[in-house]
């Protein structure tokens, strides 16, 4: 079974929690901390093989998921980290963002390797926050949870040559002649509903041929299977047009129900008008198609050699390369493949060329998170009469919540202080936060009481700490919310950023 086109969800491992020691020996009753850190939690990397033709395997198990960390434990002993889930893929493969459509990666090359869901970070142990003023911290941090999400694969086979055409017009005989390719063939009118690869040997050289299922007017426009069969010839160095030309052969063939009398068929097509469609269609897809090297076969002359004469010469007046030939007979395949390695050298020499743009090399640049940017932003909300809070939207400082126990002192006095380093305080005032009011942040909420504000509420405009830092992002739009409501277990997504992005441990 053929599939070129899965969604799935890949997700890193949960990474493991600290934990919270202390070194009890004899003579030593009151030891220094010795919790070890949780290990990261896996991430999920694709992996391009060449080995791979489909993504059939996706399609029945869309859910993949990077294996834990391990949790740390005494004697400062960290945890594992968690296993990578390695996924398999075939060159050719595209990767976006299921949901915004944004390009992630373009697998081109056998072995290439592409992050897609990073794993959590591992807890700290209670040894990674002893300081001096700090000496027996009585907490640890739990693991974060790893990104998530769903992206779409979408196979686009790299061929050096790809043959297109109608549908029924050879292309599938044509490719088990020139290659040890082995696509169904029959003596009836059918389509191919899969590209067929196959490997052409001239002399010293090898290429790799398509055998592009047929296409139908309106293809580019999804028509039918087109933009099923299109995205198969995007990579193609060169194309090869297949023209039939016993388009108009008429054959005897049986009627069911009319008991085995043979009628007559006819079909009337001209190849040259089949042609225009087709360029017409490829035009409409992608119109850089058009300029890559091509040529045209007339397919199938020894049924009727008269239209390959009739129009030879009408295809070399609009500029083609004319080539003629039947698979059945072995007439014209030689020459055809002394012309295709000369146009896959073409191609792959002008790929070659610096200064030309490559259609396959698609590099995306990720920009990383800046440590220590104040990367959130500060809403007020209503709570009913009067009373006002305000709420915090910052994945990091979210993940920072979510990873302590907010019902440890000892905890919520260290996020305290991490929270005011991260200029959060400041800005809450600058936007107008009174001591006293609610914030919430991470699904908690917190009481704002500034840690070097001990003054009355009078006093509060006059503090110096309204006037310093920087212009904050502020909604000011009212939003009715009930605090009551909202479940303090419930945990944000988090993003992975570095260990140490506040200075602690």
């Amino acid at each position: 079974m053929f599939t070129d086109l899965v969604k799935i969800n890949v997700r890193g491992g949960k990474g493991g929690d600290g934990v919270t020691s202390f070194r009890r020996q004899p003579y030593e009753p009151k030891g220094p901390p010795e919790g070890g850190d949780g290990g990261d939690g896996g991430d999920v990397v694709l992996v391009a093989d060449e080995g791979l033709s489909t993504l059939i395997d996706f399609h029945f198990r869309p859910h993949r998921k990077a294996g834990n960390g391990v949790n740390g434990s005494g004697d400062l002993r960290h945890g594992a980290r968690g296993d990578d889930e390695e996924l398999a893929v075939p060159v050719g493969t595209v990767v976006t963002d299921a949901e915004t459509g944004e390009l992630i990666g373009d697998m081109v090359h056998d072995g290439q390797r592409l992050l897609l869901a990073r794993g959590g970070r591992g807890g700290r142990g209670n040894a990674a926050f002893r300081t001096r003023q700090r000496r027996a911290p009585r907490f640890h941090e739990f693991g974060a949870e790893g990104d998530e999400l769903w992206v779409q694969l979408e196979l686009k086979l790299i061929a050096d040559v790809a043959l297109v055409g109608f549908p029924n017009g050879g292309k599938s005989s044509l490719i088990s002649r020139l290659s040890a390719a082995k696509p169904k063939i029959a003596d009836y009118p059918f389509t191919t509903l899969q590209p067929n690869l196959g490997v052409v040997t001239v002399n010293d050289e090898s290429f790799v041929i398509a055998d592009v299922p047929g296409l139908i007017e309106g293809a580019a426009d999804g028509k039918g299977l087109g933009h099923e069969f299109l995205r198969h010839v995007e990579r193609a160095g060169a194309l090869v047009h297949v023209l039939d030309c016993a388009s108009g052969y008429s054959a005897e063939v049986v009627r069911p129900g009319t008991d085995d009398i043979p009628a007559r068929r006819y079909e009337q097509r001209n190849p040259i008008d089949d042609l225009h469609q087709v360029l017409e269609e490829l035009r409409s897809y992608m119109p850089e198609l058009l300029d890559r090297p091509a040529i045209v076969w007339l397919n199938k002359v020894d049924v009727d050699p008269d239209m390959a004469e009739l129009v030879k010469p009408e295809l070399e007046k609009e500029g083609w390369e004319v080539l003629a030939g039947s698979p059945v007979t072995g007439q014209g395949l030689d020459p055809l493949r002394y012309r295709l390695a000369d146009l896959v050298r073409q191609a792959r020499a002008e790929r070659a060329d610096p200064e030309h743009p490559d259609p396959v090399e698609r590099p995306v640049l990720r920009p990383r998170q800046v440590r220590n940017e104040k990367d959130f932003t500060i809403e007020r909300v209503a709570l009913g009469g009067d009373e006002y809070g305000w709420r915090v939207h910052s994945d990091r400082l979210e993940r920072w919540v979510a990873q302590l126990d907010l019902g440890n002192e000892d905890a919520v006095d260290y996020l305290q202080g991490r929270l005011k380093r991260a200029g959060l305080e400041t800005a809450l005032a600058e936007a107008g936060a009174h001591p006293g009011d609610d914030v919430e942040l991470g699904g908690a909420v917190f009481v704002f009481q500034p840690e070097d504000w001990a003054g009355d509420d009078e006093d509060w405009d006059d503090w110096e700490g309204n006037d310093r830092g920087q212009e904050w992002d502020v909604d000011e739009t009212p939003v009715e919310i009930d605090l009551d409501e909202i479940d303090l277990d419930d945990e944000p997504d988090d993003e992975p950023d570095d260990k140490d992005d506040e200075g602690d441990g």
